[in-house]
C-alpha cells in the first residue's frame, strides 16, 4: 500500500507543530492551508511542503486531511456546503478533527462528510504546543471504529496515549470534561495563591505546601510558578479556556444540572477576555484573584 498523504488544515501553534512531528517520523506531507495565508507560506516553506491556496485543493491533494481550526464557526466553514469547501471531490477521503469544538458539530460534521463519500475521526487533544512538537499528544478519538483503527499507525506518530472513547461527539464530550475540570482547578489555585499572598505568605513556600497536600494538582505543576511570577506566556489561552469553559456549562445545562462551580470559572474567564487579557495563557486568571493586579479582583 502507497504510503498516505497528508494534509494539514489549520497551522497556528498547535497544527504546525504537528506537522512539524509527522514531517520529522518520514510522512508525505501533500498540502498546508490557513486562512491566515502567511503561517501556511511560511510553514510550507519550512517543511518543503506545498502551500495549498483553496481548500478544494487540500482535499484534492491529500488521503487524510488534519483540520486544527478555532472553534465551531470556523470548523462549518471549512466544511461548507457551497463555495470553496473540503467536501469537493472529498470521496474516499479521512478528516481528522483535532478542535475542541461543540459535540453536535463534531455530530454535524461526521454527517457531511459522510454524505460525500468520505469519513470523519474526532482526535480531541489534552495536550499542548511541546507535546504536538514532540508526539506525546493525549489523543481522544471518536467515531466509526474501523477508520479510527486504519489512521491509528498514524496517530500514534503524534500521541503516547491514544484513545477510542466511543462514537461521534462522545470525545468532544470527554474533552470538554476534561477542560472543565482543567479550567475550574486553575480558577481555584488562582484564588487559593493570590489569597496567600494577600495575607503576605511566602510563595514558594506555600506551593511547596500545596504540592504536598490534598491541593495538589497536574494545574499547580504547570501553573502555580507562572501565577506568583506574572509569567503567562500562551500556551493554552484564556481566550480558549473562556470558548471550553462555555462549552461544558452549556453541556451542564443541556442535561439539567446546577454546575456553579463550572459557571464561575466561566464568567472569570470571561471577565479576562473582556478586559483585553484572552490572549494571554490561561494561567493569567491570576490577574483577576492578586491583590493589586486588577480592578475586578474588589469585592462585591
Amino acid at each position: 500500500m502507497p504510503p498516505l498523504k497528508i494534509a494539514f488544515v489549520g497551522v497556528g501553534r498547535m497544527g504546525a507543530n504537528m506537522a512539524r512531528r509527522l514531517k520529522d517520523r518520514g510522512h508525505m506531507l501533500a498540502a498546508l492551508y490557513d486562512v491566515h495565508m502567511p503561517a501556511a507560506s511560511a510553514l510550507a516553506g519550512e517543511l518543503g511542503v506545498p502551500h495549498a491556496a483553496a481548500l478544494a485543493d487540500v482535499t484534492a491533494a491529500a488521503d487524510v486531511i488534519f483540520t486544527v481550526v478555532t472553534d465551531d464557526a470556523a470548523q462549518l466553514a471549512v466544511f461548507g456546503s457551497e463555495g470553496d469547501s473540503l467536501l469537493t471531490g472529498a470521496a474516499g477521503k479521512i478528516f481528522i478533527n483535532c478542535a475542541t469544538l461543540t459535540p453536535r458539530i463534531h455530530v454535524e460534521i461526521a454527517q457531511r462528510t459522510r454524505a460525500v463519500g468520505a469519513a470523519s475521526l474526532e482526535a480531541c487533544m489534552a495536550s499542548s504546543i511541546p507535546q504536538a512538537r514532540n508526539g506525546t499528544l493525549y489523543l481522544m478519538c471518536a467515531g466509526d471504529r474501523a477508520i479510527f483503527d486504519r489512521v491509528q499507525p498514524l496517530l500514534a506518530d503524534l500521541s503516547n496515549a491514544l484513545r477510542y472513547i466511543g462514537v461521534s461527539g462522545q470525545a468532544a464530550q470527554v474533552k470538554a470534561l476534561v477542560n472543565m475540570v482543567m479550567n475550574i482547578n486553575t480558577g481555584a489555585l488562582a484564588e487559593g495563591l493570590g489569597l496567600g499572598s494577600a495575607l503576605g505568605l511566602d510563595m514558594d513556600m506555600l506551593r511547596e505546601v500545596f504540592a504536598q497536600t490534598g491541593a495538589a494538582s497536574q494545574v499547580l505543576k504547570t501553573d502555580g510558578e507562572d501565577m506568583q511570577n506574572r509569567a503567562h506566556d500562551c500556551y493554552f489561552s484564556s481566550t480558549h479556556a473562556a470558548k471550553d469553559s462555555t462549552i461544558a456549562w452549556v453541556l451542564g445545562c443541556e442535561a439539567g444540572l446546577h454546575l456553579p462551580l463550572s459557571a464561575a470559572t466561566k464568567l472569570q474567564y470571561d471577565r479576562l477576555v473582556a478586559i483585553g487579557r484572552g490572549g494571554l495563557d490561561k494561567s493569567a486568571i491570576a490577574e483577576l484573584t492578586f491583590k493589586g493586579r486588577s480592578d475586578s479582583n474588589k469585592p462585591g
